[in-house]
């Protein structure tokens, strides 16, 4: 694969960043080498003893440009034949504009491009980095975020903590907007007039008593509020800046792993410290059984995430077992790693070594 350098094109990314995205997408294809290049594309076949060029071509436009090139390229007399390749009807419409400007608005592009790349466009058009927190009901994600969240208050780095099961609750609670109020009219028409409020919202104590004991009706509860929650989470994500931190129980069983661009802080905790929170939040013994029950415990949750990972070649575990409720330092350690590993807010990292040291 040849990126080239076009001087009159001021590209939002550097060579490096463009050459390192490509290797990256890449890196799964044993026999595919990433090389850049400047001047015409034909002297760069013709040294590399490539005598096809094949160019990919979606509309009327794309013709005539190529056709162009093609031409200026004959007249190097250098015997290179181009080939045009005309793409699927389903995917004219894609490119590297379309991608930014759905990612300005933040709209979901990992069906447009690498896991990877995703997260670089994230990072460079609207400053954000995104990390998932995930493990079963009563490890402690919420103590976890809370934590992190305040110490990166404390260090001055910006840092947003995003709980989807709040968002869940909005959509069946306060949210007045039209497609949200049909929504709760189908959760009530599908589930019984029981999970129904005076006015018109969903009792979610009564609709948890019902999904948790029928994994049938869990399940089609998550498929009615799965994209009702990602427009919302869009409609959360907008103009933050920073660490974001998106909190959810399901990043595993639902396949949201891109959200957080395989990136995961995982975490644990023993079974007797788990049962004894999940006891003093009231819930009975019978409730708790079929609350684990209605996830994949954590071994699943762990093994379904790094297979994504393997599979795009990209993504972080972070694993923090919280059994017993970690320190500042533990959760400041955490957060330096994060920052580490993202490898931005340099000024943020120098206030956290310092604070650590």
């Amino acid at each position: 694969m040849a990126i080239g350098v076009n001087s009159d094109k001021n590209y939002m990314f550097t060579l490096e960043e463009r050459l390192d995205m490509a290797e990256r997408s890449l890196k799964a294809f044993y026999n595919v080498k990433v090389v850049s290049f400047r001047g015409l594309l034909v002297d760069f076949a013709y040294e590399n003893n490539i005598d096809v060029i094949i160019r990919g071509i979606r509309n009327v436009e794309d013709f005539e440009f190529e056709k162009v090139i093609y031409l200026a390229g004959e007249s190097q007399k250098l015997n290179i034949e181009t080939c045009p390749f005309f793409a699927r009807q389903d995917l004219v419409h894609i490119s590297s504009s379309t991608v930014k400007t759905i990612q300005k608005e933040q709209g979901i592009i990992n069906e447009y491009v690498p896991i990877y790349v995703k997260k670089c466009l994230e990072e460079k058009i609207s400053g954000q980095y995104i990390i998932g927190i995930t493990g079963e009901i009563g490890v402690g994600k919420s103590y976890i975020s809370n934590m992190m969240e305040e110490i990166a208050k404390e260090c001055r780095i910006e840092f947003h903590n995003i709980e989807l099961d709040y968002i869940g609750h909005k959509i069946l609670g306060e949210l007045r907007e039209e497609k949200y109020r049909k929504i709760q009219e189908e959760i009530i028409h599908y589930f019984g007039d029981e999970v129904k409020n005076s006015d018109g919202t969903i009792n979610r104590k009564v609709l948890g008593k019902i999904v948790f004991s029928d994994i049938e009706k869990l399940n089609k509860l998550n498929d009615i509020m799965y994209t009702p929650v990602i427009v919302r989470l869009r409609r959360e994500l907008y103009n933050k800046k920073g660490i974001i931190l998106i909190n959810s129980a399901l990043i595993a069983e639902t396949d949201m792993t891109y959200l957080c661009n395989n990136n995961i802080i995982y975490v644990s905790v023993d079974k007797e410290t788990q049962r004894k929170r999940l006891e003093e939040r009231e819930y009975t013994e019978e409730q708790i059984n079929n609350r684990l029950k209605s996830q994949y415990d954590s071994n699943e949750k762990l093994k379904k995430i790094e297979v994504t990972i393997q599979k795009e070649s990209y993504g972080k575990v972070w694993h923090i077992d919280s059994s017993y409720n970690q320190s500042i330092d533990d959760i400041k350690k955490l957060l330096f790693e994060i920052n580490k590993y993202l490898g931005e807010y340099k000024r943020s990292l120098s206030n956290l070594n310092n604070k650590n040291s």
